[in-house]
């Protein structure tokens, strides 16, 4: 047995990319086309026998992703880079492998992870675009940058984000920690904003819960001030409207 074995089978991990928008999510669902399902399917087709796919971050409909995770298990022998080509061949330019390779047997892409990050994007001009339409909300109304990102700062650290959360499972808790959270100016793309916001764990739309309040703080309809109060209150009616989820991607996983 080899430093990849794993009871004589290979554990592989697997970059992806995909553009979210047709798709109901990452997770396989009945009756549902989802990254999960197309991803199986050819996985299957081409190493030919059933698999079974772990990811970082369970997507919801419409969101996007650069840098998900993936991991599974193969017979021996597989060859990563051929695996990645036919996979390319069969899902690009849709969903893309950006590197797949092999890993030691206790790699998990849900529980080895130590950090996800997510970025959403903002178009803040009069009119639309059309190029970045599918992957960014437009939003026409003149956004404060500065109180933007004076109400960023109180999601940092560890909270309760039960405010920004629809429930889970009985007797999950909400509290996270947040590593990261800011506003980025795309300085060759004018009007263009970038939410940026890294934790160890998110609860179940929680990015775009907050991407929702703060633009409702730039719009002038909050006040910075007003962030640690909603989150405090642990009461989802405090917080604004989910943002549209074209504009979040999942964009980097840490390990």
């Amino acid at each position: 047995m080899t430093l990849f074995d794993a009871g004589g089978r290979s554990k592989l991990k697997l970059v992806v990319a995909y553009d979210g928008t047709d798709f109901h999510g990452f997770a396989a669902q009945p009756d549902q086309r989802t990254v999960a399902g197309v991803m199986a399917r050819a996985l299957e087709k081409v190493l030919r026998h059933p698999i079974e796919l772990t990811c970082s971050g369970r997507t919801d409909a419409g969101v996007h992703a650069w840098g998900q995770i993936v991991s599974l298990e193969a017979d021996p022998g597989v060859d990563p880079w051929r695996l990645r080509s036919s996979l390319n061949g069969i899902l690009g330019p849709e969903v893309v492998v950006r590197s797949c390779e092999l890993v030691t047997p206790d790699f998990d892409a849900r529980f080895s992870a130590v950090s996800r990050s997510y970025r959403y994007t903002i178009v803040n001009r009069p009119e639309p675009d059309p190029f970045l339409a599918r992957f960014a909300w437009w939003v026409p109304d003149p956004l404060d940058l500065a109180a933007l990102r004076l109400a960023a700062d109180p999601f940092l650290g560890e909270h309760d984000f039960s405010a920004f959360c629809r429930r889970g499972p009985e007797g999950s808790t909400n509290v996270r920690r947040v590593l990261r959270s800011q506003w980025v100016v795309e300085p060759h793309a004018p009007g263009v904003l970038r939410y940026e916001i890294m934790a160890k764990a998110f609860c179940w739309q929680m990015v775009r819960s907050i991407v929702g309040t703060l633009i409702e703080v730039g719009r002038g309809k909050r006040r910075p001030g007003d962030l640690r109060a909603i989150m405090l209150s642990g009461d989802r009616n405090q917080s604004g409207q989910m943002a549209p989820a074209q504009g979040l991607c999942l964009w980097d996983v840490g390990f």
